[in-house]
């Protein structure tokens, strides 16, 4: 058998390429190719694997060519120079190593707060510009502050460690943390206004979602502790810069150290010139270590794909053979977008995830079908989350995850059922695919109905009375949203009901508002598949 070929098309360590070496892998290191898309283009049918950074683009054009490519791996967390959807209609697995990068960004966080808190940029300039200041520099000792972390996932419990180490006091909002790991880690667990509240530094480590961008609004800065300091190394666009320049004016927050910014690269933003504000240019996971570490990962995971068939931080596909491949992907398609639904539905803490496959589908390989719907549920609120990290993600926040597989399905030749337990309440959604290989909705909290999953659907549970559906119907069409599909159910009369309704485009807040305000209503909530 020919050994597989590997091209590496972006600087990556001697290491990695020796990795590729010792594991009996025939290895083209050409650097420089990436900038060179022609050429790139010309040759890349030569290849198994293309192992990759942030130089080279994987365009559909690359792809096309790419005749016997079964991989790309990027040599770090950022996959948008990779075009995932042509990827995976090709077939071509891309794994990126989303870990290698979190100790060098915590270090770089914690850095960070040493220097806003003993004003160490502007105090080395005045000094090597020949002034003698010691009075002017008063900063604050880190010991017994409290710190706010928002987001205490892999970064985020790093630089809580390293917090407690330096006896301070972490507070921690994560709505996907359990009391259990926060107990583990020394933190104390709290809500988010909570944190505003006491934190003397918050300090961002979560992704960009929607649910997370501008967490840190003018509203919310407005609810912060006097004189608070706050650390941005996750990503821009957690924070609004505008209302944190003005709160920074008004002494509100009394400085801020950000290595994100909401346009990158910011060769301009509101923040720079402030005295108040240290800035660096995205340097989080620019340390030698960190990028010897990200090689090392990606030349490892693509041998023991190539070799052994072994998947491991796949963004686009779960760990399944060729053979079980058509079977699977329909059930894999209906697992992943009931848990997105479940997910875009929880804004509060996850304890348990139930996942109950009847019928046909429990004599599939389960824990595909368990990966995809937990990286659905979780795709909410983590952004990165995809179907092979999510188990190991669920489990680091402490989310018990419960598998049951029964022979017979009632109603349907295979049903596929979702229970997410919060502190709160418990919602089940159930869905089947039918011949046609379609995913369909068919049980939500007990109420039978029967609906495909749409790009664009609106979510509503009321009271069963009569005028709703005219009502509703009427606000969608004054408000020119076509509706494509419109799905009813109820559990008993005058009881719970539910209406899922398909719409073309996305449904604005205003409308949104104005179906909430209908008098049987409980919930409106846009879901997008």
């Amino acid at each position: 058998m020919m050994a597989p070929r590997v091209l590496i098309s972006d600087a990556l360590s001697p290491a990695a390429v020796q990795i590729f070496k010792d594991r009996g892998i025939e290895v083209d290191f050409q650097p420089a190719l990436g900038k060179d898309k022609d050429k790139l283009a010309e040759i890349i049918g030569n290849y198994d694997g293309l192992a990759i950074r942030s130089a080279t683009k994987v365009t559909p054009k690359i792809l096309e060519n790419a005749t016997r490519l079964k991989v790309v791996g990027r040599a770090g967390i950022g996959v948008d120079n990779v075009d995932i959807p042509a990827a995976t209609a090709k077939g071509v697995i891309v794994m990126n190593t989303p870990f290698g990068n979190s100790i060098t960004t915590a270090e770089h966080a914690i850095a960070m707060m040493f220097a806003l808190a003993r004003e160490i940029p502007a105090a080395d300039a005045s000094t090597q510009a020949g002034k003698w200041e010691k009075n002017r520099f008063m900063g604050v000792e880190l010991t017994a502050k409290t710190l706010g972390v928002i987001g205490c996932g892999n970064i985020g419990s790093i630089v809580a460690d390293r917090a407690v180490g330096l006896k301070m006091k972490v507070i921690a909002f994560d709505p996907f943390l359990s009391p259990e790991r926060a107990l583990d880690i020394g933190v104390e667990k709290v809500e988010l206004d909570d944190l505003l509240a006491r934190a003397d530094i918050i300090t961002l480590h979560t992704p960009l979602t929607d649910k997370t961008r501008n967490v840190l609004s003018a509203e919310a800065l407005a609810k912060t502790k006097k004189g608070v300091r706050i650390i941005n190394c996750a990503r821009g666009g957690l924070v609004d810069e505008a209302a944190l320049a003005a709160a920074l004016d008004s002494g509100q927050v009394a400085g801020a150290a950000f290595d994100v910014f909401s346009a990158e690269p910011a060769t301009e933003n509101v923040l720079f010139g402030h005295p108040n504000v240290i800035c660096t240019p995205h340097l989080g996971a620019s340390t030698t270590e960190a990028q010897e570490n990200v090689a090392l990962q990606v030349a490892e995971q693509m041998s023991d794909y190539l070799l052994r068939g072994a998947i491991s931080n796949a963004v686009n596909f779960p760990s399944i053979t060729a053979e079980e491949a058509p079977k699977l992907k329909p059930f894999i398609e209906l697992a992943e977008k009931l848990g997105s639904f479940a997910g875009q539905l929880t804004d509060t803490d996850i304890k348990t995830v139930r996942i109950t496959y009847d019928g046909a589908v429990a004599g599939l390989k389960i824990k595909a079908l368990t990966s995809a719907a937990v990286a659905g549920l979780l795709r909410p609120a983590l952004q990165d989350v995809n179907v092979v990290s999510a188990p190991s993600i669920a489990k680091e926040r402490g989310i018990v995850v419960e598998e049951t597989t029964r022979e017979i399905a009632g109603d349907y030749e295979s049903l596929v059922t979702l229970t997410v337990v919060t502190e709160k309440m418990e919602r089940s959604i159930s869905g089947t695919v039918f011949a046609d290989g379609r995913p369909r909705i068919v049980d939500i909290k007990g109420i039978k109905v029967d609906a495909e999953f749409a790009p664009s659907m609106l979510y509503v549970t009321n009271e069963d009375r009569p005028g709703f559906v005219g009502r509703f119907a009427s606000l969608l069409g004054d408000a020119g949203i076509n509706i494509a599909t419109f799905a009813l159910g109820r559990d008993r009369q005058g009881g719970d009901a539910i209406a899922l309704v398909e719409v073309d485009g996305k449904v604005p807040a205003e409308l949104l508002d104005k179906v909430q305000q209908i008098p049987s209503v409980k919930q409106a909530k846009p879901l997008v598949f």
